[in-house]
Order: structure tokens, then C-alpha cells, then sequence
């Protein structure tokens, strides 16, 4: 079921259940996409240890919802899976033991100075090659918030338009868990159509500004998305 439905320059935002979007929808090229990883990680983190000096505790930005307090189940990997043929997955390592060995292992280094925190983080693909590439930023301190930090679990901007590279001739993509909209602003960004699913309202709203927001600020040297037709027929 779709509650709601934006569309804003080259991008389709739907506000609803992935599980039950997905199959109103037809093929994409490609699927790019950071789900909940299961851990708990939906309030942000729960310490947030003390300054350089060692003696002031730090204040961790707190988040909302219980999100990932469940991993997606093997029948949303499986539907995933059947909409595109290439798929770019973060948090592949807490899916091991669902998705089908992959060669082609992308790695984003954090460059953390919080030993609490992790220095990676990991994604599954099933794009042709075997060569693991890295992408390094830093994710801690004032570079976490380069992009305006709304999500807990929110990538850089940078990372998303990385992982596009590796995908030139997907034009049409697929984030069925959209969050705050990372993937979406790095498809206007990049001239590419993408189609977000979300299903908490907060976020959806904060996804459909920062998507506004990258097209009101385009890139000069890429050619802007052309919208999305509108399908007919289409019960929302």
C-alpha cells in the first residue's frame, strides 16, 4: 500500500511498507540500498564517551523509532533480488547468511578516532568482478555532519555517488530503504531516476527536502534527471 507519493525533479518518494510497494513496481536497473541491520541502532548510540582532554562526557545526538531492532527477512531480499540485476547492499556482513556469495565487496573506511565505534563498514554486491574497493571518510565529529546529519544510520553523500561509479549504465535505481534519502540526492546529483521507499513520515519528510534541496543546487556538467512519468492507472 502507498500512502504517499512525491515526485521531486528526477525522484520517486513513496511513503509506505517496502514489502508491500515493491511489488506495485516494475524492473530498475539497479538496486542501492542500506537496510536495517538488526542491531539496535535506531536511537543512535547509547554512550558517547568524553572529550580530548578526557574530562567532559559527550551528549550523543538521540533519534527516534525501533527500526533496527529487526534485520529485513529473506523474502525482502528475495523480492529485491527479482527488480534489478545488479545490487549494491550496505550492511552485507549482518546478511551473510542470506545473500549469495558476492565478488565485488565495497568498503567504506571511516577513519573513526572513537574506538567504540566501527572503522568500516561493509557492502555486498552483485557486480562482476572480485577486487574489494575502498572508499575512505571520515564519519566522526564535525565531518559526520558534513551532509546535515538526519539518520542515525545516514552515508555520506560522497559514498552513494562512489557506489553509483561502479554502476555507469543503471539509470533507473532502486532504494527500497530510503531513511533520509542519501541515495536519492546522489541519483539528482549523478542525473539518475531513483525510486525511495520509506515507511516512517518523519524521515520520508526529511528525505523529500534534501532531495529538493540537491535539485535546486544542481551540478552544471551533468544533465538533470528528467521526471518520472506518472504511471496510468496508478491507485494511490
Amino acid at each position: 500500500m502507498i500512502i504517499r507519493e512525491e515526485r521531486i525533479g528526477g525522484q520517486r518518494l513513496i511513503l509506505g511498507d517496502c514489502r508491500e510497494v515493491m511489488p506495485l513496481l516494475g524492473r530498475f536497473d539497479a538496486v542501492v540500498t542500506d537496510p536495517p541491520y538488526g542491531i539496535g541502532a535506531a536511537a543512535g548510540i547509547g554512550g558517547g564517551g568524553t572529550d580530548a582532554t578526557g574530562r567532559w562526557k559527550r551528549r550523543p545526538r538521540q533519534y527516534h523509532g525501533s527500526w533496527d531492532d529487526e534485520r529485513p527477512s529473506a523474502d525482502a531480499f528475495f523480492a529485491m533480488a527479482q527488480l534489478a540485476s545488479e545490487h549494491i547492499i550496505w550492511g552485507g556482513n549482518f546478511f551473510a547468511d542470506i545473500l549469495p556469495i558476492g565478488g565485488r565487496w565495497l568498503i567504506w573506511d571511516k577513519m573513526n578516532s572513537m574506538p567504540s565505534y566501527s572503522d568500516a563498514e561493509l557492502a555486498w554486491t552483485s557486480i562482476a568482478g572480485s577486487s574489494v574497493k575502498k572508499f575512505t571518510q571520515c564519519a566522526s565529529g564535525p565531518a559526520a555532519n558534513r551532509d546535515g546529519r538526519a539518520h542515525p544510520t545516514q552515508k555520506p553523500v560522497a559514498l552513494m555517488e562512489w557506489c553509483l561509479g561502479f554502476i555507469p549504465a543503471a539509470q533507473i535505481i532502486l532504494d527500497p530503504y530510503m531513511g533520509s534519502g542519501t541515495t536519492l540526492v546522489a541519483c539528482q546529483r549523478t542525473g539518475r531516476n531513483g525510486t525511495g521507499i520509506e515507511l516512517d513520515p518523519e524521515y520520508f519528510e526529511i528525505a523529500c527536502r534534501r532531495v529538493d534541496e540537491a535539485g535546486r543546487q544542481p551540478d552544471l556538467l551533468i544533465k538533470a534527471p528528467q521526471p518520472q512519468p506518472v504511471q496510468r492507472g496508478f491507485d494511490l
